[in-house]
């Protein structure tokens, strides 16, 4: 996509999304045969409910159809929430993640896994898990130690305060 429609796109979509207190986090289009996929990844901090991108994506599926930001040629319109594993990338994505595990990648080399538990403007307070039944040791992670960052998804994490069955 070139900058052009993409400053356009943004600048089309940015009030729609904002009206709903949202985050306008991703703007793509890629060719798909003889259509092209206009994909729209939007968030908030309370998370992103189905019917709000059912909502969403008819308004701007409206003003798309008003404009010619798309040009001439057939595109299909998804209107979606950020994955799972998304990258993390701004401050307000750690701060979503806060109590949730995370893998970075450090400036220095080498990557971390952690828990995070709280962000400030400077960077992150992490919780790192204690290895061969070691208690977890507390570490703080300026966001600019930090190259590459995304949630790490758990299947088998116990609910807070669950230490019951830990020995089970």
């Amino acid at each position: 996509m070139s900058t052009t429609q993409s400053e356009r796109l943004r600048g089309l979509l940015e009030p729609l999304v904002s009206a709903r207190d949202l985050d306008l986090e991703e703007v793509e289009v890629t060719p798909a045969g003889k259509r092209r996929v206009l994909r729209i990844v939007v968030d908030s901090d309370d998370g992103v409910q189905l019917d709000t991108c059912a909502e969403l994506s008819r308004a701007i599926s409206q003003s798309l159809d008003e404009s010619d930001a798309m040009g001439q040629t057939p595109y299909v319109l998804e209107v979606t929430s950020p994955g799972a594993e998304r990258p993390l990338t701004e401050q307000r994505h750690y701060r979503r993640a806060t109590g949730r595990l995370m893998k970075a990648q450090l400036v220095e080399g080498g990557e971390l896994i952690a828990r995070i538990i709280a962000v400030d403007d400077e960077g992150l307070d992490l919780e790192v898990p204690g290895v061969k039944g070691r208690k977890p040791t507390a570490r703080r992670l300026a966001f600019k130690e930090i190259s590459k960052a995304r949630v790490e998804i758990e299947f088998n994490r116990k609910p807070e305060g669950d230490e019951s069955k830990e020995e089970a």
